[in-house]
């Protein structure tokens, strides 16, 4: 699953459903090369909430274990698991909140993206 956390032209979050943009090549196919400056590791304990907040840059957040809740504005909340990415690309407006969820400690990879 990959989902867009954006701020839209009312200035509140939403979410969107993404779909990489493959193209062929000699192994199969990839999406297009995108430009970061380095990745980091995080590690957050189940039950950790944090109230509403923004993405501090525009950056890909990839759930390698454990369970989180993210929820926005309008109430909907939407549960990303092990695989899931999200796009956090809700800057400078909409914000949201952060919930791990379950007994299991939550590990992210994250890529800030070059704009």
């Amino acid at each position: 699953m990959l989902i867009r956390l954006y701020t839209g032209p009312d200035g509140e979050s939403h979410f969107e459903d993404l779909a990489p943009g493959f193209a062929a090549n000699e192994a199969g196919e990839r999406s297009p090369l995108q430009q970061t400056d380095g990745v980091s590791f995080g590690r957050t304990q189940p039950g950790t909430f944090m109230d509403w907040h923004t993405a501090p840059r525009k950056q890909y957040v990839i759930t390698l274990s454990g369970q989180v809740e993210i929820g926005i504005g309008d109430g909907t909340i939407r549960r990303f698991g092990p695989g899931d990415v999200m796009l956090a690309d809700a800057l400078p407006g909409g914000a949201h909140t952060t919930r791990v969820v379950g007994t299991e400690t939550r590990v992210t990879l994250t890529v800030p993206l070059q704009e």
